[in-house]
């Protein structure tokens, strides 16, 4: 690995202090020097490649602290849709559903049940990596681009101690479960993570979450949550998530955190005491955000949690039953107290499709729940419902849900980190290739929603220090030198909804551990990044 020396750089170092004009020297995957550094030879280093920026911004490598990449960089290492965004770090194992730990007897279901979340994996994937080390392990050996941090998903933990039943863990699956996350904590997974609205981890009462966060506490990780309701119940579901944080000790982040619909519009003054509360009484709580009014997850979420029991093959069972299919419709159109109702809040003409598992249906990709039912001359719900039956659960969608001065008002607390939440097939929602760019476009540039610093600070060392990722997130002597060159007067997001697939403008260069992995915009193919294990 050669020496490198950024000059003339207007360099934003990750801690929210005022920009500066100066040079960094990186040796050996860290920076060594940073300030005024004139010799081509500087403490017995002979630089190798001497970069002129004339006035380019340098700054820390960004950090997706919500990523659902878990799948795909198995397939496609370098992950480009993320690395000319300008990100070199991703933190997987989200919602509470990822890849591992995976019992052998449980992997055709779950990976049926993950395709509507991360993707169809290629066929030739084996699977055979158990636990979160061995999946760690896995990216270890075939090399990776961004660096790679995981979380131990709470549904992953459930279907090792306790399978996919719709109850409570009695006393040995609790403490059973427990060790799991006792030795995925040691290995080196950053924290657990939970996702209140999708099977199994909605069947888990508040207890459970409190003696799972207990362990996390121990180790002074993290515990990362969608929370059970993002719309009508979201008070009593935020009152929740700071009930196991008082009761574990656990430092708890609200994955991408929002108010869904018009009507829970005026409850964001309450939500925002609560969380002035829960900092006032010593609680440590964060959130993370994209800066977008639209979500990307699942198709399935739109069903009642009770038609997921038992997993994927039960739930067709039950979508092909004409009884059970009156049941589910009915739940919809009447809800069940607690549960975010998708169609509710965001309507059958507000929710388009991505991603199907199969080819049968691909003429659907793009168009909305409403547009498909009269393409197939049906009610919505029937329509919605035998479009998922027919593509097996693994069927992923945006929704509508929010408004841009909530954004912005989310975006200037400082509980608040950026990320992606990304699902990267299909027709994907823009964020996958355009979220750290449009932050720095729109709203710092020209909305001045967040000085540049800011910015930077909560895309870096605030994402940083909330993981644990020791050596990342800030430009200083002895730290790895992930770095990101842009030019702050053209950095801006291109994709849309209509053609999601465009990189962004602005980025010209990304390091990884002192490796250069897109010169001038141009992809090396490098694959430098790490796997961190905390």
């Amino acid at each position: 690995m050669g020496s490198i020396l950024l000059k003339n750089g207007i360099i934003i170092d990750g801690s929210a202090k005022t920009r500066f004009k100066g040079d960094i020297a990186i040796k050996d995957e860290k920076i060594f020097a940073i300030g005024n550094i004139q010799d081509k030879k500087f403490n017995n280093i002979i630089f190798e490649n001497i970069i002129d920026l004339e006035g380019k911004v340098v700054s820390p490598g960004f950090i997706d602290t919500h990523s659902h990449s878990d799948l795909k960089i198995l397939s496609d290492p370098y992950l480009e849709p993320k690395i000319r965004q300008g990100i070199t770090s991703e933190i997987l194992g989200q919602d509470g559903l990822s890849v591992a730990p995976l019992p052998f007897k449980y992997i055709d279901i779950w990976k049926d049940y993950l395709a509507g979340l991360d993707g169809v994996a290629d066929d030739k994937l084996d699977w055979q990596w158990k636990t979160s080390s061995g999946y760690l392990k896995r990216l270890e050996s075939q090399g990776i681009g961004p660096n790679i941090a995981y979380l131990l998903p709470h549904g992953n933990i459930r279907l090792e101690g306790m399978g996919l039943d719709n109850r409570k863990a009695d006393n040995y699956e609790m403490n059973k479960m427990k060790e799991i996350t006792r030795r995925a904590l040691e290995a080196g997974v950053a924290g657990i993570s939970s996702g209140l609205i999708f099977m199994p981890c909605a069947f888990a009462e508040t207890e459970e979450l409190i003696e799972l966060c207990k362990v996390v506490a121990e180790y002074d990780k993290i515990f990362v949550v969608h929370q059970r309701s993002e719309a009508d119940a979201i008070i009593e579901s935020m009152k929740e998530i700071i009930k196991v944080a008082k009761e574990s000790g656990v430092k708890i982040h609200f994955s991408h955190f929002k108010v869904c619909g018009k009507r829970n519009w005026n409850k964001i003054n309450e939500i925002e005491e609560l969380l002035n509360e829960a900092q006032s009484e010593g609680i440590k709580v964060s959130f993370d955000q994209y800066p977008y009014v639209s979500g990307s997850t699942m198709l399935g979420v739109i069903l009642p949690p009770w038609a997921h029991e038992g997993g994927t093959e039960k739930l067709l069972f039950r979508l092909k039953d004409k009884e059970i299919r009156k049941k589910i419709i009915n739940d919809i159109k009447n809800g069940i107290p607690g549960w975010d109702n998708f169609i509710e809040f965001a309507g059958f003409d507000g929710i388009y499709i991505t991603s199907l598992k199969t080819e049968k249906n691909k003429e659907l990709i793009g168009k909305n729940l409403l547009e498909i039912s009269k393409l197939k001359g049906k009610n919505p719900y029937n329509s919605t419902l035998d479009l998922l039956l027919e593509e097996e659960n693994g069927v992923s969608m945006y929704d509508y849900y929010g408004k841009e001065e909530h954004i912005i008002r989310f975006m200037q607390r400082p509980e608040q980190n950026f990320c992606t939440d990304g699902l990267l097939q299909g027709k994907p929602h823009p964020r996958v290739y355009g979220a750290f760019p449009r932050v720095l476009g729109k709203y710092v540039r020209e909305e001045s929603a967040l000085s540049l610093e800011e910015a930077i600070y909560k895309m870096t060392f605030k994402a940083a220090k909330l993981f644990n990722l020791k050596d990342r997130g800030i430009l200083k002597e002895g730290k790895k030198a992930d770095i990101v060159i842009f030019d702050a007067n053209k950095i801006i997001d291109k994709s849309t909804f209509i053609n999601p697939r465009r990189f962004p403008i602005g980025i010209e260069k990304v390091m990884i551990n002192g490796e250069i992995i897109l010169d001038t915009g141009n992809r090396t193919n490098k694959l430098s990044g790490d796997v961190l294990r905390i």
